[in-house]
């Protein structure tokens, strides 16, 4: 595994390559990264991961500080599997000069997450442009728990005319049904355990749309006093269709059920889709 902190540098060495699968992560790896690490492997030639955590998609009074990096015990996980690159560059080496050139994600960025993390898209679909024009990945693998990120860099890629296929994972989940995620491990033991209410919502939503019921505000309302009495701050809990996250009209088949609560300083997200049975 060669590790290349340095855009020329990993230029220099992935130049001719072909197939080249990107997983962009932001570091303090678990078994959900892992999971798209393999599923890159699996997709193409040689797998580049890179590892950055990314200001520009952080607002002010976020955990840009104080999110996990562990660089040495990442590196470690990512040998063991085998991987051929790691990008690990400072925050200089991509941001040599303030950045004034962003990419504007279209009216879906603002709302759902972006709603309550305004720019957050904007800084997200800047730092993967600036990644794919740096390795030249023919695929890149995103986990589907992030949904809403997924969506948007679906529509870039497609809407730039990039030269990327976009791999959807799977969310990796723990034994109690909580999504894993770098920031569980800011919540307390207690919380730790009332986390996994979170999906429990979801999934009570889910089972109703495919049991039959059609009624999705009240569905979304149920949801947002189920998690309200069990002590989270609910950001909101929506139903959306899959193909473009906007409200589900008259004959949809898929839609995905889409959730962000707080537990203490811990905000949680997860997505589960459902399809839509006919009347």
């Amino acid at each position: 595994m060669e590790v290349v902190t340095t855009v020329a540098l990993l230029r220099e060495r992935l130049a001719g390559e072909r197939g080249l699968a990107l997983v962009p992560t932001m570091g303090n790896l678990h078994e959900g990264h892992l999971d798209l690490v393999r599923l890159a492997q699996s997709e193409g030639d040689r797998v580049v991961v890179s590892i950055f955590v990314n200001r520009l998609q952080f607002g002010p009074s976020e955990d840009f500080d104080r999110y996990p990096r562990t660089l040495e015990a990442d590196l470690a996980t990512l040998r063991a599997l085998d991987v051929d690159f790691v990008f690990a560059p400072g925050e200089r080496e991509l941001y040599p000069v303030p950045q004034q050139y962003f990419v504007e994600p279209p009216a879906i960025a603002s709302d759902l997450c972006g709603a309550f993390r305004p720019g957050h898209f904007r800084g997200v679909a800047t730092v993967v442009l600036k990644l794919f024009n740096t390795v030249g990945p023919a695929i890149a693998v995103f986990g589907k728990k992030d949904y809403q990120q997924l969506f948007i860099i679906r529509s870039m890629v497609e809407q730039l005319n990039l030269p990327v296929r976009i791999v959807a994972g799977e969310t990796r989940r723990e034994p109690d049904g909580l999504a894993m995620s770098s920031r569980n491990q800011y919540l307390s033991p207690a919380d730790r355990i009332r986390a996994a209410e979170f999906v429990r919502a979801l999934t009570r939503v889910k089972q109703a749309i495919e049991r039959g019921r059609r009624d999705y505000a009240e569905l979304e309302a149920e949801a947002r006093s189920f998690l309200d009495m069990k002590g989270f701050r609910v950001d909101y809990v929506a139903l959306r269709k899959q193909t473009d996250l906007l409200p589900p009209t008259e004959g949809v088949k898929a839609v995905v059920v889409l959730g962000a609560a707080w537990l203490g300083t811990t905000r949680l997200i997860d997505n589960l889709e459902a399809c839509v049975p006919p009347v």
